[in-house]
């Protein structure tokens, strides 16, 4: 039995590849997952200041909360469509017939989602910040809540998408089912850079991300596949 534990793992892992690189080939295959969110998280972050006012103090002070408010837009445009298409073509059906723990496969999919959306928001937010004015001090700072904050934004959507794919418009119901969800992140974010911007310590802010973040990592696949299999079956 001890023996079958390694060939399982491996058939674990080759099927956690295995999902990855099909994300990615299929966001190859249609750009669009890729440049439509980024598209519309610039076109946030260039309104902003059209609405409020260009001048440099004020994008200084509202410059990450802007770029923070846009990128959480992005990533519900994101999570919309997280596993409709798969709900569509019956991937979701096989994923239920493997021998391999469901919550492992969508783990491998959220994964690749972040790494195809997310990470191209990450890219572009230091220039985007630059031109907000933001002061340089205040960028890693940025850059780090982002690189946390935003995959638990992306696993805690991808549960309200697991709960209405099957609905023709569940866009709406989606985003009241998850936007309170998101505030606790938003707020821990946004303390964060304030504290940064008066070089104040933010150790116990980061701390409590990473918490939430490593708690979405653990129960959001969990959940996402239980959400699955009852909309399957």
């Amino acid at each position: 039995m001890n023996s079958n534990l390694p060939q399982a793992q491996l058939s674990y892992w080759i099927a956690f590849k295995a999902i990855f690189v099909r994300e990615l080939k299929l966001a190859w295959q249609k750009p669009s997952q890729i440049i439509q969110p980024m598209v519309f998280f610039l076109i946030v972050v260039t309104l902003f200041p059209l609405g409020i006012s260009p001048a440099p103090k004020t994008l200084q002070m509202i410059g990450p909360g802007v770029i923070w408010i846009a990128a959480l837009l992005a990533i519900m445009l994101v999570v919309d469509r997280l596993f409709r298409q798969d709900y569509q073509e019956g991937t979701i059906e096989a994923w239920l017939l493997s021998t391999v723990p469901m919550s492992l496969l969508v783990g491998a999919k959220l994964l690749a989602a972040w790494f195809i959306s997310c990470s191209v928001l990450l890219l572009i937010s230091p220039v985007l910040a630059l031109l907000m004015n933001v002061e340089s001090q205040v960028i890693p700072a940025l850059m780090l809540s982002l690189l946390i904050g935003t995959p638990i934004l992306l696993f805690v959507g991808a549960i309200g998408n697991a709960l209405t794919v099957s609905l023709n418009q569940g866009g709406v119901l989606l985003s009241l089912l998850v936007l309170p969800l998101y505030i606790p992140v938003l707020i821990f974010a946004t303390s964060l850079i304030e504290a940064a911007s008066f070089n104040m310590d933010y150790s116990g802010q980061l701390a409590i991300l990473i918490s939430m973040l490593l708690v979405s990592c653990f129960f959001a696949p969990v959940a996402i596949a239980a959400a699955l299999k009852n909309t399957v079956n």
